[in-house]
């Protein structure tokens, strides 16, 4: 049967203190939107949709950027959860299949839970998420008769019986798509809030004789963020998780607590990590390469065998072939750095090609940027670029060649030349001493 969800994603989150919207802010280099969106594709979902609100074009922005198939509706008044869902029904009316409801604030939730809560939906017309805890403070409690889960109660309606209860609720529900916008239509907003929860359709569906169950999960999973104090928590916990499976899957991490990962960031066995690395979004590290202390890498691709750092910086689009050396001080950007080639230390490589076994001088920068386009810069193989060359794009190194320390690069080199771009030294005899006694002489006279 096909699956559509549906992501809850329309609040300001007050807490948050912020203009951004709460599902926007970042955790592991992605919106919070994005960690739900990523695990719900576990289900292979046909139809993918997120309810936004405040600042809903920004929310659209950030959903079809991660997925340009996902929809997104918008709830004008956060009126409560059930209010939100019915914002979807539209846009599944054509849809014949379960609907899985998750939260954008809630990023957590493992895909065999999921898979869990659609495996149970076969023996029953609703689940709903739930896990156990031992304060369940303020949490909206899962009342079970018999087996079977009788309704929802939110902390601030519940009785004291009630509140005793230690199953908690998510908010997760699973249910058949027309039956769930069926039930949501039934929904009243006679509660303590004035809003139209969601969870009341579990009540309203067991007046009707339909059955509904609890999948259970771990409260981490279940971690909603609504501060910056809960952000910073989640970070934590992400962080933690991304470094066990890192060690669990052969990756070295010399001070693990050091270095962080982004929701991506995909590391080979036998790779070594150092202390005080940082991943963005989009890294790829192969087995049997070494990313140095204080490096930052995002968007980026490091093939076996290379050595990246210390202090290096590679940005989107940095291609490194295997066996490279990109050293300290060096920055890589939408650069292909062919196998054996070096780029040790101090120098700025942006928009170029450089050939296998090249070596490239201290303090090279390719001049990419004219203060309006971007201009190519290729190194052949090879070559052997002098300390302080700059490279003024468009320009191209033939293989085999050499440029001069110091050189300004603005005409091609042809194979196997070398080229020297810079002026005629000049010594004036006995100059220097003059020159400072008198600067000396000026000085004592001010004085």
């Amino acid at each position: 049967m096909a699956n559509a969800v549906i992501i809850l994603g329309a609040g300001l989150g007050t807490r948050m203190n912020s203009d951004l919207p709460k599902v926007l802010h970042p955790i592991a280099g992605a919106p919070m939107l994005v960690h739900a969106m990523q695990a719900a594709m576990v289900l292979d979902p046909a139809r993918r949709l997120v309810v936004a609100g405040y600042e809903a074009a920004q929310v659209e922005k950030a959903a079809l950027a991660h997925d340009p198939d996902v929809t997104v509706v918008v709830q004008a008044e956060q009126l409560g959860t059930g209010h939100a869902v019915a914002q979807a029904q539209a846009a599944l009316a054509d849809f014949v299949g379960d609907a899985l409801v998750l939260y954008g604030d809630t990023p957590f939730i493992r895909p065999d839970t999921l898979e869990a809560m659609m495996e149970a939906r076969q023996t029953h017309d609703i689940v709903v998420l739930g896990f156990e805890v031992e304060d369940p403070a303020r949490y909206g409690r899962l009342i079970l008769t018999d087996g079977q889960l009788d309704r929802i109660v939110e902390y601030k309606d519940a009785t004291e019986a009630e509140r005793a209860v230690t199953l908690c609720n998510s908010g997760v529900i699973a249910a058949d798509a027309a039956t769930l916008f069926d039930l949501v239509a039934a929904i009243g907003n006679d509660n303590a809030a004035g809003e139209y929860y969601l969870t009341d359709i579990i009540a309203i569906a067991r007046a009707r004789g339909l059955t509904a169950t609890v999948v259970e999960c771990a409260e981490a999973e279940t971690l909603g963020i609504n501060s910056r104090f809960e952000l910073a928590q989640a970070e934590a916990l992400f962080q933690n998780g991304a470094r066990m499976t890192a060690l669990d899957d052969g990756v070295t991490l010399i001070a693990p607590e050091t270095v962080y990962f982004a929701y991506d960031t995909v590391i080979g066995r036998d790779a070594v990590i150092e202390p005080n690395v940082v991943f963005g979004p989009g890294v790829t590290v192969e087995s049997g390469a070494t990313i140095r202390a204080f490096s930052h890498l995002e968007g980026c691709h490091v093939s076996r065998g290379a050595i990246v750092g210390p202090y290096a910086r590679l940005r989107p689009g940095a291609e490194l072939a295997e066996n490279t050396r990109v050293g300290n001080f060096v920055e890589v950007k939408n650069a292909v750095i062919a196998e054996g080639a070096k780029v040790n230390h101090l120098s700025y490589i942006g928009d170029a090609d450089i050939g296998p076994r090249s070596n490239i001088g201290a303090g090279t920068i390719t001049c990419n940027y004219d203060g309006v386009s971007k201009h190519h810069t290729t190194i052949g193989a090879d070559v052997f670029i002098g300390s302080n060359t700059m490279l003024v794009a468009p320009v191209s190194v033939g293989d085999a060649a050499m440029t001069a320390s110091g050189s300004v690069i603005t005409r091609d080199v042809p194979a196997g030349d070398l080229a020297v771009a810079r002026a005629r030294q000049d010594n004036k005899t006995g100059f220097a001493v003059r020159l400072f006694d008198k600067l000396r002489a000026q000085k004592a006279k001010g004085q």
